[in-house]
């Protein structure tokens, strides 16, 4: 099974303000959907929370340090790996990582595979996408947006691959 991580991430690594992006990048939310339809996404409750409800056409997975949760419409683990094992049993072909920064941070070492939205430009935020060794990573895949009226910043869709 790939394990794959989706984020969208600024040149200085800020993915979130306050729980919620700090862009709006409508081409980017287009791809986040194709990709991950169909999937299995893992994700920690507060990006949950965020989402208001389960994404749908998913599995949604939520960590949660809290046992007892119960979310209607998703599958709660207290543990990342457990969720991995469920998504394995379940045949998986691939899962989609879709944070927070903790999840994020702690998946990185199993992760095979990342898919990033490159946004060009530094942002004030709270929530980051952990630092990791780039050498362990190659580029497979890169298509460049430029901002338009809809996307009002330039970015990049990347796909990297451990090597």
């Amino acid at each position: 099974m790939i394990k794959s991580i989706i984020v969208a991430k600024s040149e200085n690594n800020v993915i979130g303000k306050s729980n919620d992006l700090v862009w709006h990048l409508p081409t980017d939310q287009r791809y986040f959907k194709k990709t991950t339809y169909g999937h299995f996404v893992i994700m920690g409750r507060k990006t949950f929370e965020s989402l208001a409800k389960p994404l749908p056409g998913r599995v949604n997975i939520i960590i949660s340090r809290k046992p007892d949760l119960s979310i209607e419409g998703a599958i709660v683990f207290d543990d990342l790996h457990k969720a991995f094992e469920f998504a394995l049993s379940q045949k998986q072909k691939e899962v989609f990582i879709l944070g927070g920064g903790e999840i994020y941070k702690k998946s990185l070492p199993e992760i095979d595979k990342m898919y990033i939205t490159e946004v060009a430009g530094t942002f004030d935020g709270d929530t980051f996408f952990p630092e990791y060794n780039q050498q362990q990573w190659q580029e497979e895949w890169r298509e460049k947006h430029l901002a338009d009226p809809e996307n009002p910043h330039d970015f990049d869709f990347v796909i990297y691959s451990k090597k």
